[in-house]
């Protein structure tokens, strides 16, 4: 009797053993042969994208087309990128470098996702932290303000502010890898607003071991640090304005084929002719506020007031940031403009 039962046993234990090697084998099999698939869809991609590339420069070299013609097959190629940034064939295009701060963070992981619901999912992700973070951008500095006047007689102690440098450290880390890991699945980030997160990152970091000080003469000694909080409100207005008016135009030009649905909006381009009259004067006064903080630091610094080299690297990091900001906005107006001309140009040329 316990023979029979222990022959039965090795009986079924063997043939487990042997579907484990079979659904080896299969699984081996699949994945060879998916692997030779997709070496062939990739040349495929990387040869249309070639093709792509050869033709538009055709486009550009040739002088002779009509208008309307030249006009239409631009539009055509235009339609061939979008469709395949957009579809599955993207994931087997070459991927931009990860660059050296996630691999910091992260070392040698591929984060490129080979699906593209994966991809959309890591953006809408990104754009929910945006939207998050514009309202914390308002609620945080203003509970810090408030509790000034009210509770702590105009000066602020030293450990909120430095909590809230800490919120910002971590706030503006979550955003660059967010980016970079966008950039790495073919999001359209411009390289200013990543080195821009580098900045603040070093910035916040910075500014937790900046020693707030306190009585006698706290209104002279904090003024810096209260300029900077309400810059911060400002930033957050500016933020969920953004976050509102541009995601809707994003979707309007995806779905004309003129963006890829990978993009996410930039802090500084907006939506249509109204929203740039809304959006673009705050944006500038946001910026020169910035600049202005910078420069407050610096003033204190020069009078004595504080000594610490903390309160000169942050507000030199300030006025370096506000001057790019600015630069990076006048770029855009200027693509924006240059964009609008050709586009009237273009339909001059139809109605003639």
């Amino acid at each position: 009797m316990a023979a029979a039962a222990e022959d039965t046993v090795e009986e079924e234990v063997g043939r487990v053993v042997e579907q484990a090697k079979e659904l080896q084998e299969t699984a081996a099999s699949l994945i060879a042969k998916s692997t030779h698939d997709e070496q062939s869809v990739r040349q495929k991609a990387l040869s249309l994208e070639s093709s792509i590339r050869r033709c538009s420069s055709l486009l550009d070299r040739n002088n002779h087309l009509a208008p309307k013609l030249a006009a239409k097959l631009e539009e055509d190629l235009q339609k061939a990128r979008c469709i395949i940034a957009d579809g599955d064939a993207s994931s087997f295009l070459p991927s931009k470098p990860q660059g050296r701060f996630l691999k910091m963070f992260l070392g040698p992981i591929n984060v490129r996702a080979s699906r593209k619901d994966v991809q959309f999912k890591v953006k809408e992700e990104y754009n929910s932290y945006r939207d998050r973070t514009a309202l914390l951008f308002l609620f945080f500095p203003s509970v810090l303000l408030c509790l000034r006047s009210w509770v702590w007689n105009g000066c602020l102690p030293t450990f909120p502010v430095q909590l809230y440098q800490a919120w910002l450290l971590f706030l503006y880390t979550g955003l660059t890898l967010r980016e970079n890991i966008l950039r790495a699945n073919g999001s359209d980030i411009r390289s200013w607003w990543i080195n821009h997160h580098y900045c603040a990152m070093i910035m916040a970091l910075v500014s937790l071991t900046w020693e707030i000080k306190g009585q006698p003469n706290c209104a002279q000694k904090q003024r810096g640090v209260q300029l900077f909080l309400q810059w911060a409100m400002m930033q957050g207005v500016a933020m969920l304005l953004q976050n509102r008016y541009q995601r809707q135009r994003l979707y309007t030009r995806i779905a004309l084929g003129k963006a890829k649905r990978m993009d996410v909006v930039w802090g500084e381009t907006a939506g249509v002719d109204g929203q740039l009259w809304l959006l673009c004067p705050i944006l500038f006064i946001l910026q020169g506020f910035e600049a202005y903080v910078g420069l407050q630091l610096l003033r204190t610094a020069y009078k004595g007031v504080t000594y610490e080299w903390q309160v000169i690297f942050c507000g030199v990091l300030l006025v370096f940031m506000a001057v790019g900001n600015f630069l990076n906005t006048v770029e855009i107006l200027m693509v924006k403009s240059r964009f609008k001309a050709k586009m009237k140009s273009k339909s001059k040329q139809e109605m003639d």
